[in-house]
């Protein structure tokens, strides 16, 4: 058995495209999948952007919103997940805070309950 933390403070800040918020991995990136959770303060952003690979932002903590191609912002909260396809454009953020864990590869479909 491994333990190790994956809180704030075991992660970077990221800036790329405008973002504001703290990245801390998981797992490695090997191969085609990785798994990070992601820590976005009062006011954090995830600027708009392309996907590499699908990525699943699951919500543990927190609400804020999510888009994607259409850049409509769509409101997400703890136990909501929003995918996106490999290609899409999309982002996220929140005014209060907000903690996801991401899961980004091509090898997995998603078998969840679509919101209403």
């Amino acid at each position: 058995m491994l333990l190790f933390t994956f809180d704030r403070s075991a992660g970077h800040h990221v800036d790329r495209f405008g973002s504001d918020f703290t990245l801390s991995p998981l797992t490695d990136p090997q191969g085609v999948a990785r798994a990070v959770c992601m820590y976005l303060g009062p006011g954090g952003v995830v600027g708009r952007h392309e996907t590499r690979l699908g990525q699943l932002f699951c919500v543990i903590e927190g609400e804020g919103w999510v888009s994607g191609d259409d850049g409509e912002a769509v409101a997400i909260s703890r136990g909501q997940a929003a995918y996106w396809a490999k290609g899409e454009v999309h982002g996220a953020g929140t005014e209060t805070g907000l903690t996801a864990v991401v899961l980004e590869g091509d090898a997995f479909s998603v078998g969840a309950r679509p919101l209403p």
